[in-house]
């Protein structure tokens, strides 16, 4: 999250939000989401809609971090410590309905609810080829196992320096790569004397590599997603007291990643702008990619902060290799 006085930020998305509205299908009674229509896009990504969701109905709200399965459900945490499931459906390609399927707190080592807090602060969710799912935190900065979300959660080996992290401003991006590796990103952590990057992580828990990643000037990273080619998609988000939310989808090739190893500056190319036109200007946190009867899906999610005047988003995008 970008800091934490909400009452002005949310005077600032105000108009942002009003000016972002559009046609939307209310939803029925077992859906999560009210239907939000396809807009028009340039480049490799094609608008399939999506919802504006319904926190009560999902069961969480405040999304931070979210991962797509080859069947459509998406699991995603919000930064209150709860996790929720639903089934996302597709008609004729385009977003249909989000069915909700369960949803929970997350827990601690003792099966114990995360108070809400500092130890509750879920940014970001990836799953393992063995079913287990990881759970990145921020404020007390480290990542959770959990081999059922409704169960305890084990400590996982975090990156070596995370905890130097800001408290609001440590790992909000953490996905499997195709190759088994994960890949972890902060958000405002620098490398030493390179303050214009962000301190990341490949490997895995116990075999660590520092990289880093140059995010465009003003953004900085706040989720990734693993693509099936071997690359992957990084959503980096924009914030100033005077402009509000901005977002922008970056591809990182595959022969990238591959290559990186201590030291490596990673870097992507833009393939999404979110600022208003035509998508909203949202506080876009989640990003999640499969592929899904031989179309590539990705899906981005929004953290309203609880705020009236901002919204809890799903959008769907097909895309092109």
């Amino acid at each position: 999250m970008p800091g934490d006085a909400r009452p002005t930020r949310r005077r600032v998305v105000a108009a942002a939000a009003l000016l972002a509205a559009c046609g939307r299908t209310p939803a029925a009674a077992d859906e999560a989401g009210t239907l939000l229509p396809p807009v028009p896009l340039d480049g490799p990504l094609r608008s399939l809609g999506g919802f504006e969701i319904d926190a009560t109905r999902l069961g969480a709200a405040n999304l931070s971090g979210i991962h797509l399965d080859d069947d459509l459900v998406a699991t995603m945490v919000d930064d209150r410590g709860r996790w929720a499931q639903a089934r996302i459906e597709l008609r004729e390609a385009i977003a249909h309905r989000l069915v909700p399927i369960a949803a929970g707190p997350l827990r601690d080592g003792a099966g114990r609810p995360l108070p809400r807090g500092r130890a509750a602060d879920a940014e970001a969710i990836t799953r393992l080829p063995d079913g287990t799912w990881l759970v990145a935190y921020e404020r007390w900065h480290r990542i959770r196992a959990y081999r059922r979300l409704d169960g305890p959660g084990t400590y996982v080996e975090a990156p070596p320096g995370l905890d130097r992290a800001p408290p609001n401003g440590g790992l909000e991006a953490l996905t499997l790569l195709a190759d088994g590796r994960l890949l972890a990103m902060t958000e405002e952590l620098a490398p030493p004397g390179a303050q214009a990057l962000r301190q990341a992580w490949i490997g895995r828990p116990g075999r660590w590599a520092p990289v880093a990643w140059r995010p465009e000037p003003g953004f900085v990273p706040v989720d990734a997603a693993g693509l099936p080619d071997g690359g992957a998609l990084v959503l980096e988000r924009h914030f100033t007291w005077l402009t509000g939310f901005a977002a922008r989808l970056v591809r990182m090739p595959a022969a990238a990643l591959a290559a990186a190893g201590p030291g490596t500056v990673l870097a992507g190319e833009e393939i999404l702008r979110l600022d208003g036109a035509p998508l909203p200007a949202e506080n876009w946190e989640g990003v999640a990619a499969v592929r899904h009867e031989g179309r590539l899906i990705v899906a981005l999610v929004t953290d309203d902060n609880e705020s009236t005047l901002q919204r809890s988003l799903m959008l769907l995008f097909g895309l092109r290799a």
